[in-house]
């Protein structure tokens, strides 16, 4: 499965690819899993690191996400099995709202060169719900202010609304748990699915 999480901060991205890399395992089948495009990366930097990304000027920040997404779109062809967290979708949203204000992006021209086979799926939640997972388990390095929510989700729908992928669809992950999110996904997601990945579900 080639697949793109994307959806505002707390709503379940990082959820549903860590449970998809699990079930996957479960069934000897190893998914590439990159979830590092929210500035700043936290699977790879330390503190320092971190606060140095953070501190970048915005063009170098814009500068290296392109690269990033450029690199990544290549390990789409290479892994037949690659789970991407938010990936260029969320760099469409956070980009001109958080790195670098002002300096226009187009990452949209990256689709065509991703595979026919790529999913994307667009997850979201209602903008209480988002706020009070903010407030009961907040990030270390939280990007999304609480009154940008119904911006950003907003932003996201309408970058999703956009793609020029077509296997795509959409979950509510209001009344989710971890689990029904990763059982949804697997239900919601057949229609979409290659041969290869089909056979995979049935295991």
């Amino acid at each position: 499965m080639r697949l793109i999480a994307a959806g505002c901060e707390y709503s379940g991205v990082t959820t549903l690819i860590d449970g998809l890399y699990n079930w996957g395992n479960e069934r000897g089948v190893h998914h590439h899993l990159d979830d590092h495009f929210t500035i700043p990366d936290a699977y790879h930097l330390d503190e320092e690191e971190q606060q140095g990304f953070i501190d970048m000027l915005p063009a170098i920040k814009e500068r290296f996400q392109r690269f990033q997404i450029v690199y990544h779109v290549r390990l789409m062809h290479k892994f037949d099995h690659i789970l991407l967290g938010g990936f260029h979708i969320e760099e469409m949203v956070y980009g001109p709202c958080y790195y670098y204000p002002g300096i226009n992006i187009a990452v949209r021209e990256y689709e065509p060169d991703m595979p026919g086979d790529a999913i994307l799926v667009h997850l979201h939640a209602r903008p209480e719900v988002i706020r009070r997972r903010m407030e009961q388990d907040p990030h270390p390095r939280q990007l999304v202010p609480s009154e940008d929510v119904p911006h950003v989700l907003e932003r996201f729908e309408e970058e999703v609304a956009q793609s020029w992928i077509k296997r795509k669809f959409d979950i509510d992950t209001s009344e989710l748990t971890p689990g029904h999110l990763v059982e949804t996904f697997l239900e919601r997601s057949v229609p979409y699915l290659n041969a290869r990945d089909a056979l995979t579900r049935m295991q």
